[in-house]
């Protein structure tokens, strides 16, 4: 190799270990911005777990509008971190980003720098394959010099593999790389999405908050008189849907369902605590006319991301409390899946699918709250076989002149979600 070659080789390599060193730079400063937004979050997140314990002991207190007062504003400083905690990952997730970036960038100068050597490797090897061993005897002064050409020149042709394996090493890397790019500007994504999301909850949660200062004046005697009215109309409308309900007529099919015991459906929510059961239990003697509870409640603070809990499609949405407000669901989905299952989630504050779209395992199709019949922020799940329910629209006795629509099925229809989800563990009852 001539002088000149090994000139432009010594710059090369010089070159490329500049770039390493101005990439190890900020890949440590990067590093340590990342460390601190997690440190950020990790206390964020601790914050937010305290409020959940103080909502939770304030939602097991009398109902009493000082306490309802208390749990909105409790309710909306919880709001507040959750957006303060989406904002530090939303960081985080361009920190990533931009590391990532480097890493490509620094990567692909990895393959540049060693398609330069390995190209000059290969003229190399081109301008031997040129010269015989007697010319290379005839060139050199010594025998010893002539082995060490020779060597030198099998050492040349082990280069050329090495490179060729480091430069598919490389692009291999880079590939990797690049999916991880698509997979956090996807995360980056829903994540600026549920920043949105949590933003038009917490003026929902401002905005009732006004509403029942303005309805009962901030007077605890005005606050009674409005529960005893909103009381006795959900009595009405319970007594009005279970009879409505009691004279449809289902005939269970066994074959179009899962077998009981058969895991088809995730978790709704990914903190599980089960605060009401299915079907006949002591809270829903108390807790409703009919003696029975239609679905299985979870505990589920303002704002809770609630998922699909399996691929299906979304049958239908709405509000009860358009019509007939505190009666029944409240902001309400009803999503059939392609298991033969259907249910509906109902008590929620802010809903994300629409209707007719394709739903997978894990998506978020809506948030928790405390809308229509609730004694506290939670999310409901009515769960029925997908052909025994549908959404009707019917005027309403309790509420006169409104029309209420909701998810409708016959009281022979509806299921236990627990025989259909992943086995429970004590832990997950209240």
């Amino acid at each position: 190799m001539n002088n000149i070659k090994k000139t432009f080789l010594i710059l090369t390599i010089l070159s490329f270990f500049v770039g390493n060193i101005s990439f190890a730079s900020n890949e440590t400063e990067l590093r340590g911005k990342i460390t601190e937004s997690n440190q950020s979050i990790e206390d964020i997140n601790k914050e937010i777990e305290a409020y959940k314990k103080e909502l939770s002991s304030i939602s097991e207190n009398a109902n009493t509008l000082s306490n309802q007062v208390k749990q909105l504003d409790l309710t909306k400083k919880k709001l507040e971190a959750d957006i303060a905690l989406t904002e530090k990952q939303i960081e985080r997730d361009n920190l990533d980003l931009e590391l990532l970036e480097q890493e490509i960038n620094f990567t692909e100068l990895s393959i540049k720098e060693r398609k330069i050597v390995l190209a000059q490797n290969i003229r190399d090897v081109y301008d031997l394959s040129n010269r015989n061993l007697v010319e290379m005897l005839v060139a050199t002064d010594t025998l010893t010099e002539a082995w060490s050409t020779i060597d030198n020149n099998l050492s040349l042709y082990r280069a050329v593999g090495e490179n060729i394996d480091l430069l598919e090493t490389n692009k291999i890397d880079l590939r990797t790389k690049q999916d991880k790019i698509s997979d956090k500007i996807k995360q980056l994504e829903d994540d600026k999405s549920k920043l949105e999301d949590q933003k038009k909850i917490v003026n929902q949660n401002v905005a009732e908050k006004n509403t029942l200062l303005k309805e009962t004046k901030n007077q605890e005697s005005n606050y009674n008189a409005l529960i005893a009215q909103k009381e006795a109309v959900r009595k009405a409308f319970e007594d009005e849907l279970r009879q409505y309900e009691s004279e449809l007529s289902y005939i269970l099919d066994p074959s179009k369902i899962p077998q009981r015991g058969e895991v088809v459906f995730a978790w709704p929510l990914t903190d599980v605590l089960i605060t009401q059961l299915f079907g006949k239990t002591v809270d829903s003697a108390r807790l409703y006319t009919s003696g029975s509870h239609s679905g299985v409640d979870f505990r589920a603070a303002v704002g809770t991301p609630v998922f699909a809990m399996a691929n299906g499609t979304v049958v239908d949405f709405g509000d009860t409390d358009v019509a007939c407000n505190g009666a029944s669901f409240g902001k309400w989905i009803l999503i059939a899946y392609d298991n033969g299952l259907a249910t509906t989630y109902g008590h929620l504050s802010l809903i994300k699918a629409s209707k007719g779209q394709r739903v997978t395992t894990g998506q978020t199709v809506a948030y928790s709250g405390n809308t229509g019949h609730s004694t506290g922020p939670h999310l409901h799940v009515s769960t029925y076989p997908r052909d025994a329910v549908e959404v009707v629209g019917k005027p309403s006795l309790a509420c006169t002149g409104k029309t209420l629509v909701q998810p409708r099925a016959a009281t022979t229809a509806y299921l236990n979600l627990l025989d259909y989800t992943p086995k429970t563990t004590p832990s997950m009852f209240k």
